[in-house]
């Protein structure tokens, strides 16, 4: 039988337990870069603030596990499962999982990125 516990998050990028944390001021811009900050890490998922330049994108793949943008800055442009659309700041999209996606910067954007994996549901 499996276990019903779930494991804590580990906070390698330092957010702290009960402190309202600004996630868009995380990680700056970086010219003609991605920046990224994993946040928290575990069995049950990862978060992750990433900055993109304008005109910077994430290659067409697929993850095997749903995956949460959460547009904290700008806008980008998404194609998932080959449909295009455009998420702007405070939208949030689901990518599925095993459904090819990609990400493209139309102008400097920041997101917050949740994978959940596999996880006990309570």
């Amino acid at each position: 039988m499996a276990s019903s516990v779930t494991q804590p998050l580990r906070a390698p990028g330092g957010l702290l337990p009960a402190r309202p944390t600004a996630l868009a001021d995380i990680v700056e811009y970086g010219s003609g870069a991605v920046v990224s900050r994993t946040l928290a890490k575990g069995r049950a998922g990862t978060l992750t603030v990433f900055a993109f330049d304008r005109g910077q994108e994430l290659s067409e793949h697929s993850a095997p596990f749903d995956a949460y943008v959460l547009v904290l800055d700008g806008s980008l442009e998404l194609k998932i499962g080959g449909a295009p659309m455009t998420a702007r700041k405070g939208e949030a999209v689901l990518m599925p999982a095993n459904v090819p996606h990609a990400l493209l910067a139309v102008e400097r954007c920041k997101l917050l990125l949740t994978m959940l994996r596999d996880a006990p549901v309570e």
